[in-house]
């Protein structure tokens, strides 16, 4: 395959990839709603599901597409390096400029990809009520606590 059709294969994956991470967000967002908002907008706690997946299932397709995209993204930069680095040299002459720019662009992205690794979630006592967040996919083996194999009965 030439390059202008991988080219176009990899970018027109990478559209799909993130049209799919945008709608699963819609998903989990507006249609799978938190307990708390699901029980405000249906009046009772209930449990949501779509093709007996609940919005902790979607999450985590959301969060494997994100990773896709992210080495789609990569191949993309890689196939793409020999016009970088001339056209940010276009846009910014000054070469110290440039490399401060390159340098905290760098810095700036590793940050915002890393974080979640050094930080901690707050705790908070729980109620003792059921335990949620345990979805189909949630747990290796099979068996998740709590999942009744599908949507809830009337």
């Amino acid at each position: 395959m030439d390059k202008a059709k991988l080219n176009f294969v990899i970018d027109s994956l990478m559209f799909l990839f993130l049209a799919a991470i945008a709608g699963l967000g819609f998903l989990m967002k507006y249609v799978l709603l938190p307990g708390r908002e699901a029980a405000l907008t249906y009046g009772r706690r209930v449990d949501l599901f779509l093709f007996g997946l609940d919005r902790h299932d979607w999450g985590t397709i959301h969060l494997y597409l994100g990773f896709l995209f992210l080495a789609l993204l990569a191949l993309h930069l890689v196939l793409h390096w020999h016009m970088i680095p001339g056209l940010f040299a276009r846009l910014v002459p000054d070469s110290r400029k440039r490399a401060f720019i390159a340098w905290v662009y760098a810095a700036l992205a590793a940050a915002l990809l890393l974080f979640p690794f050094f930080i901690g979630p707050e705790l908070k006592e729980g109620d003792g009520g059921p335990r949620r967040g345990y979805g189909a996919l949630g747990q290796a083996g099979g068996h998740t606590p709590g999942y009744r194999g599908g949507p809830p009965g009337p």
